[in-house]
């Protein structure tokens, strides 16, 4: 690879803030780079949230197509959903000043939008895009339809389903994700993609059904083993962290939990649509909203085990890696990648998505055996370094940017 002081890489993800798991993804690997002394190019969008950035001036303006106030609005929003003119007129005075060798983007899709893609290509930059989801099978991301089921009938290319089926509940908004699909299809945008990068083999081979698999690598996440100590013992209760909603599998979790004549203690960290109602159901069970920093690391710290049910196609958990970085067993729903990141009856337990029988029972083998515990933690924590470090992902990522611009 040239010297790294000489070479020029473009980062993009419409959120400069640490807003989710690409997020934090993302400024990993940003901070790798400027470590390093690469010249890095920030590319996002606008928000009051965001990290300084030298190259904020070309952010595209703030769009949440949640808060559209009359129609002219919402029509405007609807084009730029599609495509960005103005992410496109942005990246291209940026390009032009800035002559990148490498782009890599991450989440880019509705507020920066596919179209920068060919434009980096016109320029000759090389394109690299990690698929935190799985957007280019299924428009909607999640392969999920409004009721909270699995979905796969568009098949990375049968694209008008949104719209025909409903399947979001909502005919204009598949219409949106449809008229997108189609228009990038068509566009041949991700043709100008040299390389994706997966975190977790099962999207890398989701994703295959498109994108054939010599464009494929897999690169899993990492976590900075040395930010986590950990703690072999615990002080007795469970934990859920995540988003309160259908996909996530809490109502399993809640079933199953209340299945049990233990009263061990559960904690449920997080927010979203569902919190209200599960707190009015489940009243025995400590809901403790948003936690975040030190409080949640000690939180994390100090559980027998965490619990990861899933019902959606999960890609490479960070909850799961924080987890393992603690020293603690998971026990996780075999759908996705989790299979990939909990070894069943070694670092943890795995159980039928949905399935509040088999996870109660999990949860029970686990409860009162400290010494069954701590195995799983030291092996999670094994597994960790060896697989999911920080150290390796950054060896892996600089030598794929290498082999691309070879």
């Amino acid at each position: 690879m040239q010297n790294s002081n000489d070479m020029k890489i473009l980062l993009a993800n419409k959120f400069f803030f640490l807003k989710g798991g690409a997020e934090t993804v993302f400024f990993q690997e940003r901070e790798l780079l400027i470590k390093q002394e690469f010249a890095v190019i920030d590319f996002s969008m606008e928000d009051e949230r965001n990290f300084p950035s030298p190259f904020s001036d070309y952010f595209v303006p703030n769009i949440d197509y949640y808060d559209q106030k009359n129609l002219q609005q919402k029509i405007r929003n609807a084009l730029f959903f599609v495509h960005s003119p103005v992410a496109v007129r942005n990246i291209e005075r940026l390009i032009a000043k800035e002559k990148p060798e490498i782009a890599h983007l991450h989440n880019i899709y509705h507020q920066l939008t596919p179209s920068i893609i060919p434009v980096l290509k016109k320029h000759g930059v090389k394109v690299i895009l990690t698929l935190h989801d799985c957007k280019l099978i299924c428009p909607s991301y999640l392969a999920l339809r409004s009721d909270g089921n699995i979905c796969s009938l568009c098949e990375g290319r049968k694209f008008w389903n949104p719209f025909t089926t409903n399947c979001q509940d909502s005919r204009l908004q598949g219409f949106l994700l449809s008229a997108e699909a189609l228009w990038h299809k068509w566009r041949g945008s991700y043709n100008g993609v040299d390389l994706f990068l997966s975190p977790s083999r099962f999207i890398a081979d989701f994703t295959s059904k498109r994108i054939t698999p010599d464009r494929i690598k897999v690169l899993h996440n990492g976590i900075d083993v040395n930010e986590y100590q950990p703690n072999y013992e615990n002080k007795g209760y469970a934990i859920f962290l995540g988003r309160l909603s259908k996909e996530k599998g809490v109502t399993t979790l809640l079933r199953a939990n209340k299945m049990s004549s233990s009263n061990f203690p559960l904690k449920i960290i997080g927010t979203g649509p569902m919190l209200d109602k599960l707190n009015r159901e489940y009243p025995e069970v400590e809901f403790m909203g948003f936690r975040s920093g030190q409080e949640l690391k000690d939180l994390m710290a100090n559980a027998a085990f965490i619990v990861v049910p899933s019902e959606c196609y999960e890609n490479c958990s960070m909850v799961v890696l924080e987890a393992m970085a603690m020293g603690k067993p998971v026990i996780g729903s075999r759908i996705g990648g989790i299979p990939e990141q909990i070894e069943d009856d070694k670092t943890g337990f795995l159980f039928e998505m949905g399935n509040a029988e088999e996870l109660a029972e999990k949860m029970a083998l686990l409860r009162h055996d400290d010494g069954l515990k701590k195995q799983m933690g030291h092996a999670a924590r094994i597994k960790l370094k060896q697989k999911y470090s920080l150290e390796e992902h950054n060896r892996q990522l600089l030598e794929i940017y290498s082999d691309l611009l070879a």
